[in-house]
């Protein structure tokens, strides 16, 4: 987690602003035992009326201080939080735009959707009690002792005894909970996967009439994130009980040896309030460090996650070249061959050939043979493993990935559609393209009539996925995509 908050400096002003609200709104709540101690001792045993006011206007004070700076502090905690989470998921998402298709299948697209929302919101609330409560627990735990000896010191053993007590209860949940946290992350990764295969793959699953089996996987992997988040609930549960009920024993002491005191003589009242007071703001401080050591190990599981991603290197490097952008396209492969990651044969052998601009090149072959994958190597999704390929002489390593794919067209076999207008999405290839660009490659892609007679025409609406439209109007709408790109 200390590699992510390196990136919090870019937020040191408005920390350094709540570690000093916070700082003051600690100060104020261990002033108040002390106050109230003195209208105890002073005035109600003296019955000096104007001291109690005076010192009661003082203690409305000192709370109202209190009180703004608690809200302000929590206010700004939650703007730092919020924010560092909004660079954090812009950092992580800009990266993994960068992947090839390499580092996608390396990681999953299901595991880089968990990592990318629910692990970060992880260290957003974790980032957002730590700003809090972490300075504010030690600050009213030290503060409580150093105020309850005071006042006291004979007493004070009994907290001595008490605080080792808790420290101990929360290591033991840290220990046992580390390694649960890690597997609930792991399991909500499965989750999603199966749920993402699910609804993509939805047409398939009821052709092939496997809803039952694909019922059952899904529960399997929901059930396994169940009974973990079952364990770590019940580690958690354990933990507040067991520290209610040393407060509990902790004030029972207190108040049977401070009784005790006072019948001898050797304590007031009031001290005995304050003390109690300030035995309970040690213990609470001791629940509130414990609720942060609850949710560290499970933020801790998220940011190595992370940082497991920001780790990857992309396999496809971008080498600056001084080499002019444009094109007239030649395209030469020269012995490529090509493996995927892990396989045991080539997708690709020794492959040479040379496609000459003005013509029309088909690469025909069998299902397998490896014409997507000759494909891929154009615009460099994948690297090949041998053999070079090149375009008008020129190695397409020494191309600007982004000049390299601004002059290529590409048709996918599964038309993917995005979310917006007909417009938007043949725009997609040239988002500067004129309407009379546009409405020519839907004329060339075949696709005019069928969008003219839609109800909005360009500006009808395309559903996620593009589901309101047919298979062949999919592709043809990639079609007249990759057209107005005049590749």
């Amino acid at each position: 987690m200390r590699k992510l908050f390196r990136y919090l400096t870019s937020f040191k002003g408005p920390i350094a602003f709540v570690i000093g609200l916070v700082f003051i709104q600690s100060m104020a709540e261990l002033y108040l035992p002390t106050l109230m101690a003195k209208i105890i001792d002073t005035g109600v045993v003296k019955h000096d009326i104007p001291f109690i006011w005076k010192i009661g206007g003082i203690m409305i004070g000192v709370a109202l201080a209190g009180t703004i700076c608690s809200v302000s502090a929590s206010y700004f905690s939650a703007r730092i939080a919020m924010s560092f989470g909004k660079m954090l998921r812009s950092k992580v998402f800009t990266h993994i735009e960068g992947f090839s298709l390499h580092e996608f299948g390396l990681v999953g697209t299901a595991s880089l959707i968990t990592r990318t929302t629910n692990d970060i919101i992880q260290i957003q609330v974790v980032l957002n009690m730590l700003l809090r409560m972490m300075i504010s627990a030690p600050l009213m735990a030290i503060g409580g002792i150093i105020m309850a000896v005071s006042v006291n010191p004979g007493l004070s053993i009994v907290i001595v005894v008490s605080v080792p007590i808790l420290i101990i209860g929360i290591a033991l949940v840290i220990w046992r909970g580390v390694p649960l946290f890690k597997k609930v992350q792991v399991r909500l990764d499965a989750v999603n996967r199966v749920l993402r295969e699910g609804l993509t793959g939805v047409r398939v699953i009821r052709s092939f009439n496997r809803i039952d089996y694909e019922k059952q996987r899904f529960g399997q992997v929901n059930a396994l994130l169940r009974d973990t988040t079952i364990k770590v609930n019940k580690l958690i549960a354990v933990l507040m009980p067991f520290m209610m009920l040393v407060m509990n024993f902790t004030t029972i002491a207190i108040v049977w040896f401070g009784a005790v005191r006072i019948n001898a003589g050797d304590m007031m009242v009031g001290d005995l309030m304050a003390f109690m007071q300030y035995a309970m703001q040690i213990m609470f401080s001791m629940i509130m460090l414990s609720m942060m050591f609850v949710l560290i190990p499970r933020a801790s599981a998220s940011a190595a996650r992370i940082n497991e991603v920001l780790a990857i290197h992309p396999s496809i490097q971008e080498t600056p070249s001084a080499h002019d952008s444009s094109m007239l396209g030649t395209i030469e492969f020269k012995d490529v061959s090509f493996y995927y990651p892990g396989a045991e044969k080539p997708a690709l052998k020794n492959l040479s050939f040379k496609a000459f601009p003005g013509e029309v090149t088909a690469i025909i072959g069998g299902t397998g043979s490896g014409k997507s994958s000759l494909l891929k190597l154009i615009p460099r999704f994948y690297e090949p493993t041998q053999g070079s390929i090149l375009i008008d002489g020129v190695p397409v390593k020494d191309y600007p990935l982004d000049a390299l794919r601004n002059k290529i067209g590409l048709v996918p076999q599964k038309a993917v559609l995005f979310t917006g207008t007909v417009k938007d999405n043949i725009r997609f290839g040239n988002e500067m393209a004129a309407d009379e660009d546009v409405i020519h490659a839907a004329k060339v892609a075949q696709a005019y009539d069928f969008i003219t007679a839609m109800n909005e025409g360009f500006d009808s609406p395309i559903s996620q996925g593009g589901t309101n439209v047919s298979g062949g109007q999919k592709q043809r709408l990639s079609i007249a995509r990759a057209l107005v790109r005049n590749p």
